[in-house]
């Protein structure tokens, strides 16, 4: 049974100071301090940097990354960069220039094994015109499948109407729209234990999906795909909150706005959802509400490969699943994510 792998983040083994290039501080760089491990590392203001994160190579090294999708059993894997990387808070056209070079990056990987990899693409949505331009270049000119985007852009839910041309752009492409946390809310509260990751990244991930579906983009554009990471966040195990405030207050929402059951799977007609979610929920229990309320056509296997808090060995959750019927798995595997992206039947694996 093919596995493609939806969420997954790759980064150029190096690439310039984009502090030296812009004349100004924020950006993340590469430290390598011993062979085969890198710190990223934020530029500040006084000059001295700050630690992000700790990858190893199997985040630049196409060699190793394809021998551990071997292992694991992963045909193909789609390809993002990290979100740090996204820079909403950058001038615009400074942060072209690096999502230029990363989607340069990813679209050199994916051209040198172009069964194993899939691409999308990374653009500059503080300025959406530059955004639709890069990805079209990125559709059209390096074949990519659709592009990641943050859960907002400097504060702007994507529901904004200055982030709807964007959409436009997508839908007219056929590019899938992935959507992954980023810059969550209230780093004042959440500073302990891990939070921001843990509790911030499931919340944005609910007030992205919320704004998607009461402002009616996907009535609007109805050939959209669009996709959430980490299994929808805590839109899944809040829907009944979510659904009982709709009908409770309707005065709160657009006069032509749906209840979010709307958007869901439904039972009766044996349809999917409206939308797509990755698999990563950690746990069976999630993962069996999830398919409940999605349709196992919309929810697709993603390992947030290949940072700590992904699946280590992608898909072993579903394998230890039997209740799981074998169009069921073919679904999660790979059935849903090549409906998300498009992929034509025999282009991978």
């Amino acid at each position: 049974m093919s596995r493609i792998d939806l969420h997954t983040h790759i980064l150029p083994e190096r690439w310039p100071s984009w502090t030296r290039r812009t004349g100004y501080a924020g950006w993340i760089e590469l430290a390598h301090h011993t062979p085969g491990c890198a710190r990223m590392e934020q530029t500040l203001p006084d000059g001295s940097r700050k630690s992000f994160r700790d990858i190893a190579a199997n985040c630049w090294d196409p060699a190793l990354r394809l021998r551990e999708m071997d292992s694991a059993r992963i045909d193909l894997q789609v390809l993002s960069t990290v979100p740090v990387m996204f820079s909403s808070w950058a001038k615009p056209h400074d942060a072209l220039d690096l999502h230029r070079l990363l989607n340069d990056h990813i679209a050199e990987v994916a051209r040198a094994h172009p069964r194993r990899f899939a691409s999308l693409a990374c653009v500059p949505l503080q300025d959406p015109d530059l955004a639709c331009r890069e990805l079209e270049r990125c559709v059209n000119s390096l074949d990519f499948r659709g592009v990641q985007i943050a859960t907002h852009v400097n504060g702007q839910n994507l529901d904004e109407p200055a982030l709807f041309p964007f959409f436009q752009t997508a839908a007219r492409l056929n590019a899938a729209v992935f959507v992954h946390p980023w810059d969550m809310l209230a780093p004042e509260r959440t500073a302990r234990y891990w939070m921001p990751w843990l509790v911030g990244m499931p919340t944005e991930t609910t007030i992205a999906i919320s704004s998607v579906l009461f402002s009616g983009l996907l009535d609007k554009l109805p050939t959209l795909r669009i996709g959430f990471a980490h299994g929808g966040g805590s839109f899944p195990g809040t829907l009944g909150r979510i659904a009982h405030g709709f009908a409770a207050r309707p005065d709160l929402f657009p006069p032509d706005a749906h209840p979010p059951h709307h958007y869901l799977a439904n039972p009766a007609t044996n349809t999917p959802a409206r939308f797509w979610v990755d698999s990563l929920t950690h746990e069976p229990h999630a993962l069996r509400t999830l398919l409940r309320v999605m349709h196992p056509r919309r929810v697709a296997l993603g390992s947030d490969y290949p940072f700590p808090l992904g699946e280590a060995l992608p898909g072993s959750l579903i394998d230890t699943m039997p209740e799981l019927d074998a169009p069921t798995r073919a679904h999660l595997f790979s059935g849903a994510a090549a409906e998300f992206l498009a992929l034509a039947p025999g282009s991978f694996a």
